[in-house]
């Protein structure tokens, strides 16, 4: 059973999404939230697998709570579940540890797939916050020069074949750290997937 922590500050969005996952046959909402402390404190409490987290709320926005919950070892994966769909936001995000970023006006069922994939260790991403993620790729040129110092380590570790348990533990990491890094990565040289990574950092170089 995947168990769910719902944060959002408006208690009818709130309601409906606790509603719409508990409605899945595999998806327990065990905690909900209306600011991003109350998240925060929510999730170290319960220790949900998703967090389905809004990103404007009081206290605390959202993505200062994803970051806080990165940096207390949280294992939770953190979906944004926001309005917003520009490139300083979505990848604010994925810097401050979410795995995956959707859109509220998205599909109910999209919203589940994602809770599902978020729970697997994948990274469900919106289709515009996607278009976003490579707008910004093709505006660096090369893609490795948008890339930080750690993440040209994670990319060099995957080059090398390592997956990404023995990624965290080389670079002294969470593993759930390491999915962030590469979902970012992915974006930034324009691959879906490692196989495609490897290849690309064996032709820049990187490794």
């Amino acid at each position: 059973m995947i168990t769910v922590l719902v944060a959002d500050d408006h208690p009818v969005v709130r309601d409906a999404l606790a509603r719409l996952l508990e409605a899945a046959d595999d998806i327990t909402v065990v905690a909900a939230a209306a600011t991003g402390r109350q998240a925060v404190e929510a999730a170290l409490e319960h220790a949900p697998d998703v967090v389905l987290m809004d990103i404007e709320m009081p206290d605390m926005n959202g993505i200062a709570a994803a970051r806080a919950l990165q940096e207390s070892g949280s294992p939770a994966h953190v979906v944004m579940l926001t309005t917003f769909s520009d490139r300083e936001r979505i990848f604010a995000a994925l810097d401050a540890g979410a795995l995956g970023y959707l859109l509220k006006d998205a599909d109910p069922d999209e919203i589940v797939r994602g809770v599902r994939a978020a729970a697997r260790g994948d990274s469900p991403l919106a289709a515009q916050a996607a278009r976003e993620m490579v707008a910004d790729r093709r505006a660096v040129p090369g893609g490795a020069a948008g890339l930080s110092a750690r993440e040209r380590e994670v990319l060099a570790l995957v080059a090398q074949g390592l997956p990404n348990k023995l990624i965290a533990r080389r670079l002294e990491i969470s593993e759930k750290t390491v999915k962030s890094h590469l979902t970012r990565v992915f974006a930034q040289i324009g691959v879906t997937d490692r196989t495609q990574a490897a290849l690309w950092a064996g032709r820049h170089g990187v490794g």
